[in-house]
């Protein structure tokens, strides 16, 4: 199973299209907010299952402020992060997923990509994809995630570039 991780667009679907261009179609896609009332658009451009949640600029949104996903044995928790002081640190998105019985959690905000892979079974790993519109990490590249859940229930995770040519570069 395929999930392309999202956030932060601010209603821009630009260099969303180059990502689902270059990428074999995902089976699921995770939005971190900031959608500024694109969910339709972007549910129809992925053409798979999404799941959307409401950031700081979803003013009129009726976007929950957090969602949990379950896919294969992940359980997954999604927030935007504004609310959970993201820009200092991340521990309070990390507290939430774990009272939720989450192994996963995700969020967005700062629109610079973050991934930190749980070391044990009953740690959280960690991962903001960035911005696909607005980045703001050293180099300013817009940043998304994938994860991989492979045949074996085992998820991988990848924070990927969209370089100025449109050409996907791969960070590991």
């Amino acid at each position: 199973m395929r999930i392309l991780i999202i956030s932060d667009t601010h209603g821009n679907e630009t260099n969303l299209e180059k990502v689902l261009k270059k990428v074999r179609k995902p089976d699921y896609l995770i939005h971190c907010g900031d959608v500024e009332g694109h969910e339709k658009k972007i549910r129809e451009m992925a053409g798979c299952p999404c799941t959307f949640v409401r950031g700081n600029n979803d003013y009129w949104s009726d976007l929950r402020n957090s969602e949990i996903v379950e896919l294969g044995k992940y359980r997954i928790f999604v927030t935007h992060g504004h609310m959970h002081g993201v820009h200092w640190d991340d521990k309070e998105v990390v507290e939430e997923a774990r009272e939720n019985g989450c192994n996963v959690a995700l969020y967005g905000h700062t629109h610079r990509p973050v991934l930190r892979q749980a070391v044990s079974e009953d740690g959280v790993t960690v991962l903001n994809p960035g911005s696909l519109t607005y980045p703001r990490q050293e180099g300013r590249k817009p940043s998304y995630a994938v994860m991989e859940i492979d045949r074996f229930g085992k998820a991988h995770y990848q924070i990927n570039y969209v370089t100025r040519t449109g050409r996907i570069s791969f960070w590991e």
